[in-house]
């Protein structure tokens, strides 16, 4: 299930949605950091709207230090179990295809400033 907002991010910024489990890690494997935006059942949780908002400001005001994609439906489920972020709507971050990091649910703008600069921050045992 989608909403105007969750397909923008696919259409008019064009970051890729991941439907299966094999792509997602492919991309997450690759060079740099990594956000993967969770976005749970938009019609009974109003905050995926905000988050989806949010994220490419967020990516704004870091300066593009990382990338972002889109879980499709048919991973949600895999992807949170994988990862123990079981609240959505969330923002997961991947360096070297490892998880570094991940805020779950709506924040205010300096929450949200904080947590992502002390995950962009945090070391990977493969690098």
């Amino acid at each position: 299930m989608s909403h105007p907002l969750i397909t923008r991010l696919t259409t008019e910024f064009g970051w890729p949605r991941f439907e299966d489990m094999g792509s997602l890690e492919d991309w997450r494997a690759g060079p740099g950091a990594h956000v993967l935006f969770v976005p749970g059942d938009p019609v009974r949780n109003l905050e995926t709207a905000d988050v989806a908002v949010i994220l490419p400001e967020l990516r704004q005001a870091f300066q593009g230090r990382f990338d972002c994609a889109v879980c499709g439906d048919g991973i949600e489920e895999q992807v949170r179990n994988e990862t123990k972020v079981f609240k959505t709507p969330s923002l997961i971050f991947w360096r070297a295809g490892e998880m570094i990091g991940a805020v779950p649910k709506v924040r205010d703008w300096d929450d949200y400033m904080a947590r992502v600069a002390h995950i962009l921050s945090l070391p990977v045992a493969a690098e």
